[in-house]
């Protein structure tokens, strides 16, 4: 298994490394004071960022397939160094049209959606004229379970009329969302598994209410921000929804491998920036008349995250190779071992370069505190640990012990 990178990959990695350090870096101070004053507004920055990424050639690198002028087609494996370049600052990944939750939102497009569909929202998402949502979570019943949702998506004449509530609902709060994905029931009664639809919806369509933001650790992760919504008698055309009724499960499944692949990806370059900044901190800090890189405990802890971050990149590697060649139900349980490993990696490591900041690692000043949320968000998000740990352990025995689930 050779992960040694193709001569278009190193070049990729070059213009981004380049990019980041010419025009984003530099940015961060600005970007966190603006977010701080106006939550819900876009970084007035962003768009001419956009047009510069886009004129590197830098855009859409997330998609998989070659979707005409809007993606330069790269594989899992090719596009893994780029997402973990991005994910060395949060909020970056927007500028390259490669945040979530659009990119899950248009590879579903991109893959179930009818002609009429992408015309309408993929071609705009991919163009970065516009940004979307997606709506699973709910308050009411345990979501890591796709079968527990309650929403109704039910049909009237030529119409769907939806009810429910959705909480968590990424992207929902961007002052650009347009479009909603939506899942629910269309039909209690069937089999477990094909009770679920899932329908576009667009934001202003009457019903549609957003209750409120949510704060994930007290911030609110403006400006895509998390949403609790209510919908009510919400009704959209029949030819909203997606590759038809009872198949949500189904959509749900391909549309959660990626992201969760995705999400591992950015938390390699988060964990490896914090390991970063904790040697350039233990390299010019003093402490009791010795320098701190000289004490042997501090050396363990960033021997550990380097270990710990090499490690986990060797198997999001190994899980975006596995899904290039197999395909997301081939790579499932590497992706289930990533989910579980990277979001704790990067936590662990994070905490580390935090204490070795002292006060400086809680303070805005450093990117380390929403890291540690971010990474600590992920372990519950595209399904708690336990949810694939339970899966990943029934996988392992049935295969070593034949014993069936």
């Amino acid at each position: 298994m050779l992960f040694d990178h193709t001569e278009t990959t190193l070049d990729n990695i070059r213009h981004l490394k380049g990019f980041m350090q010419e025009h984003v870096y530099p940015l961060e101070g600005e970007y966190r004071r603006f977010t701080d004053a106006h939550p819900w507004r876009v970084f007035p920055r962003m768009e001419k960022l956009k047009d510069k990424a886009r004129a590197a050639g830098l855009w859409n690198l997330f998609l998989p397939e070659d979707y005409g002028d809007f993606s330069p087609g790269l594989t899992n494996l090719q596009y893994a160094p780029l997402a973990e370049i991005m994910g060395r600052v949060l909020w970056a990944s927007e500028i390259f049209n490669c945040s979530a939750p659009d990119t899950g939102n248009m590879e579903v497009l991109a893959k179930y959606g009818t002609p009429e569909q992408q015309r309408d929202w993929l071609l705009p998402l991919l163009d970065g004229q516009i940004r979307s949502a997606f709506l699973m979570t709910e308050p009411g019943v345990a979501s890591s379970d796709a079968t527990n949702i309650e929403t109704r998506i039910d049909r009237d004449g030529d119409d769907y009329i939806i009810n429910g509530r959705k909480w968590w609902s990424t992207g929902a709060m961007h002052p650009d969302c347009r479009v909603y994905v939506v899942m629910g029931k269309t039909n209690p009664e069937a089999p477990r598994h094909q009770q679920q639809s899932m329908i576009l919806v667009p934001a202003d369509t009457p019903g549609v209410n957003v209750v409120r933001p949510l704060t994930a650790f007290g911030t609110h992760d403006s400006p895509h921000g998390h949403a609790e919504i209510q919908l009510t008698n919400v009704r959209v055309p029949a030819t909203n929804l997606l590759l038809g009724e009872g198949r949500g499960f189904e959509i749900a499944q391909g549309r959660l491998g990626p992201g969760r692949i995705h999400h591992c990806m950015r938390l390699i370059g988060v964990a490896q920036r914090s390991l970063e900044l904790a040697c350039a901190r233990v390299g010019e800090r003093t402490v009791f008349g010795r320098e701190l890189s000289k004490f042997s405990s501090v050396r363990q802890e960033v021997a550990r995250s380097r270990c710990e971050i090499e490690q986990a990149r060797l198997l999001t590697l190994s899980a975006a190779d596995r899904i290039d060649r197999h395909g997301i139900k081939g790579a499932k349980d590497l992706v289930a071992m990533i989910k579980i490993v990277c979001p704790q990696m990067a936590c662990t490591v994070v905490d580390r370069a935090i204490q070795l900041h002292g006060g400086l690692g809680v303070s805005s000043d450093l990117p380390l505190a929403e890291f540690y949320a971010y990474a600590r968000s992920i372990r519950l998000a595209d399904g708690p640990d336990e949810v694939h740990m339970y899966q990943l352990g029934r996988n392992t025995i049935g295969q070593y012990a034949g014993v069936s689930s």
